[in-house]
């Protein structure tokens, strides 16, 4: 028998270790989801949305003396994209569930929505893969790459593209417009505007009207280079063929019991308009 106080560390076999807090592993959600026209494929209308696109007419000059006998005829020509389903599964048996933290299994809970969201964005950068290239594999990415995709998609001569237009790159890019931004500082005193913003707050100015966004789901090849994107929102059309769909399913027969979770989504990208999006590939070596 022992004399003294009783402390935690006399009863340290008494003391079960509990998770007192929980996180998963952070990921980027993404953003092209977010950029591109939205559209919903409507119910018992089959499983292919369809855009009719209708071509331009042509008006010509005439004199009082003219005799006018030259119909201009409507000439179309359509897109279509079929929703494809995505799915993911979990299973979680009874035992766990009893002897888990409860800070674990609700953290737990927003994972596979997270999984969905990174799928949907990386899904969207697939399909922007197809875009026209500037910029050069092993160069820094520059501002004037950004507004020269800007300037083609609005001035393009068959059909020019409309605003928004957004900017979707590398993280390790998004460093070389701030280098090129702040290029000199230390040497020189900081000028107040946009240098003195990027300085303090890091690169988060449009560029020729075009806002940047950051996205770590683009993938970085062998080479450290990185596909970025430059894109009109009207580019790009994200068809949805449903909301996404929880649902459970009790499973008695599995060790001993236990819930399967499933997260059901339906969509796909298509390209309007091959003028209006741009691939800026550049050098995305990790910064030093």
């Amino acid at each position: 028998m022992a004399a003294g106080n009783t402390t935690t560390g006399s009863l340290a076999d008494s003391l079960d270790t509990i998770a007192a807090a929980a996180r998963s592993r952070r990921q980027f959600d993404g953003v092209m989801p977010q950029l591109v026209d939205r559209v919903e494929l409507d119910s018992n209308t089959g499983t292919v949305w369809k855009e009719v696109l209708l071509a331009n007419l042509a008006a010509q000059a005439v004199t009082e003396n003219t005799v006018l006998d030259n119909p201009q005829q409507y000439d179309d020509s359509a897109i279509t994209i079929t929703p494809e389903m995505v799915q993911i599964q979990t299973f979680i048996t009874d035992k766990t569930g009893r002897n888990l933290s409860s800070k674990v299994l609700a953290k737990m809970g927003s994972m596979p929505g997270e999984a969905m969201m990174r799928k949907k964005d990386q899904d969207g950068l697939t399909a922007a893969d197809a875009s026209t290239q500037l910029g050069a594999a092993g160069t820094p990415v520059q501002t004037g790459d950004v507004a020269a995709a800007r300037y083609r998609i609005t001035s393009n001569a068959t059909e020019p593209g409309p605003m928004p237009i957004s900017g979707v790159f590398h993280g390790f890019a998004i460093k070389d417009f701030y280098d090129e931004l702040i290029g000199g500082s230390g040497t020189y005193p900081v000028p107040d505007g946009a240098t003195a913003t990027v300085f303090q707050s890091g690169f988060n100015l449009p560029i020729a009207n075009v806002t940047i966004h950051e996205d770590g789901n683009i993938s970085i090849d062998s080479s450290s280079d990185a596909k970025n994107f430059v894109f009109s929102k009207m580019a790009w059309v994200l068809v949805e063929g449903m909301t996404i769909r929880t649902e459970t399913r009790r499973e008695p027969h599995i060790g001993g019991g236990g819930d399967s979770l499933f997260l059901t989504d339906e969509y796909a990208y298509g390209l309007r308009n091959s003028n209006w999006t741009f691939e800026i590939i550049g050098d995305a070596t990790a910064p030093a």
